[in-house]
């Protein structure tokens, strides 16, 4: 009979990434046909999996949408700070998927959300280097050098040297609008980039990541999409 690893079960039937399944397992949350599991483990079809003392399914049904988010909504499934969140503007059926990376609450567009973990570990670990895609707005000009010193050399914080593709829009008479291309996915980067350099990002909106597109997606809107 097929076996599959324990892990990798986990993180397709609940959402999880491969390390919060391991985590899971080395926490004791994993039991396998009433036993505690053990990290490494593999299962079949025949094994009773239970996690959180919840029997997990061996069969499921995986979900994919990709979702158009308005500025002043959170990611996350608890408001904060009087900031809605996104999965209020979700119908029921939806609620339980779990967004793949995020986007601040003053960002807006695409996101996309899903229960199959390996799908939001390949599109967000960076070894997979997944392009991601958006239009910004700045409060003021760029000079040519400092967009030149992003794109080529990097600007270095706190967490390590942000580099990135910035690509001025020539059909606006000004040097406020561009296009970001980016692989990683570091807490708003973009806005911290640009603001080690003394500017601010008043406008921030992802228009793809990876293959997928926002296309004509209203705000608010979601649409199912395949993998």
């Amino acid at each position: 009979m097929d076996q599959i690893r324990l892990n990798k079960f986990l993180a397709e039937r609940l959402g999880l990434s491969r390390r919060e399944a391991d985590d899971a397992i080395a926490t004791g949350k994993v039991f396998i046909d009433e036993k505690p599991a053990i990290l490494g483990a593999r299962i079949d079809k025949s094994s009773k999996v239970c996690y959180n003392r919840k029997i997990v399914p061996y069969e499921a049904d995986f979900l994919y949408l990709a979702f158009n988010k308005p500025v002043g909504y959170v990611c996350s499934r608890r408001a904060q700070g009087g900031a809605p969140t996104l999965y209020e503007l979700l119908p029921d059926e939806f609620k339980k998927l779990k967004t793949v990376g995020r986007l601040d609450k003053d960002s807006s567009g695409l996101i996309l959300l899903t229960n199959d973990g390996d799908f939001a570990f390949e599109m967000t670990h960076p070894k997979f280097h997944k392009e991601k895609i958006y239009h910004v707005v700045l409060d003021c000009d760029l000079e040519p050098l400092h967009q030149q010193i992003i794109s080529d050399y990097g600007v270095k914080l706190d967490d390590g040297v942000s580099k990135f593709k910035v690509i001025r829009d020539e059909e606006k008479d000004d040097r406020k609008h561009f296009t970001v291309i980016l692989s990683e996915g570091r807490n708003r980067q973009i806005r911290r980039t640009f603001g080690a350099l003394g500017y601010t990002v008043v406008e921030l909106h992802r228009v793809s990541f990876g293959k997928y597109q926002l296309t004509d997606l209203e705000p608010g809107k979601y649409v199912i999409i395949k993998p």
